[in-house]
């Protein structure tokens, strides 16, 4: 029988890349997203899945309530293996110069849908399936000129340790997945096109292919409860060692400014 992946944020970057890996690796995946132009493109790239299981997209907006649910809905009408919660959104500007209602989107993207379709997943899981929760490297860094998507990434993190713990008796593995600053669209998302992190060190920055590879690495193992990928964000996760709160956010308020930094 075919496994299935459930992806969110399917349409670009990291979660592409989690699409294509996880049908190279024989997943029948369905990809959700808002795009669906770009979903569709997806699809015809992924290779067929030997068994009879065909791949398909599902378009949800998981800013909204209805998005989430048509998401939960799919979780809850069949098996699936494997969620990766990967969607997430971010703005850079000032939180209290900013439209509350663009706080709210992330909330809702990068905490309630992690949240429902965690628990719509795992009502569902049985020994041997999977869950990957996208968090970053900001849960170590806290980074001023992005307040919300910084709590959210660290309510994903916190969260995705305990579950982690909850459910290791079941023999079901849960991740918290901390890239950094990853090529992606998302910079230029986040800083409505001011920049795009090119600026930055290669060292810094790793493809989504990278991020994944190393994603999946740490699945096979199911060791962890956090994973960071990349050496130079494993070493930058430990300033918060090193460092006090004070200064690591005087440090985090240049390094994490597009206007400055990026």
């Amino acid at each position: 029988m075919n496994r299935r992946a459930l992806i969110t944020g399917a349409s670009s970057g990291i979660g592409r890349q989690f699409a294509l890996a996880l049908a190279r690796q024989g997943y029948a995946v369905l990809a959700a997203a808002r795009r669906e132009d770009k979903l569709r493109e997806l699809i015809a790239e992924l290779p067929s899945v030997e068994g009879g299981a065909a791949h398909a997209h599902l378009v949800a907006d998981l800013a909204s309530p209805q998005g989430i649910a048509a998401a939960a809905d799919a979780l809850n009408r069949e098996h699936y293996d494997l969620l990766v919660n990967n969607a997430g959104l971010s703005f850079f500007e000032s939180f209290y110069e900013s439209d509350l209602a663009r706080q709210r989107e992330i909330m809702s993207v990068n905490c309630q849908a992690v949240m429902e379709l965690a628990h719509a997943f795992l009502r569902q899981s049985r020994a041997g399936d999977a869950l990957i929760n996208v968090s970053s490297v900001v849960d170590y860094l806290p980074t001023p000129a992005q307040p919300m998507y910084s709590a959210s990434k660290s309510f994903i993190a916190s969260l995705s340790e305990c579950l982690w713990d909850e459910h290791r008796a079941r023999g079901v593995y849960v991740m918290g997945l901390c890239p950094g600053i990853t090529a992606t669209e998302f910079i230029a998302k986040a800083s409505g096109g001011e920049a795009d992190g090119s600026s930055l060190p290669a060292a810094m920055t790793q493809s989504a292919a990278e991020v994944v590879d190393e994603a999946l690495a740490a699945l096979k193992a199911r060791k962890k409860a956090i994973v960071i990928t990349g050496r130079g964000n494993r070493l930058m996760a430990q300033l918060p060692r090193l460092l006090s709160r004070h200064r690591l956010i005087k440090i985090m308020s240049v390094l994490g400014d597009p206007t400055r930094a990026l």
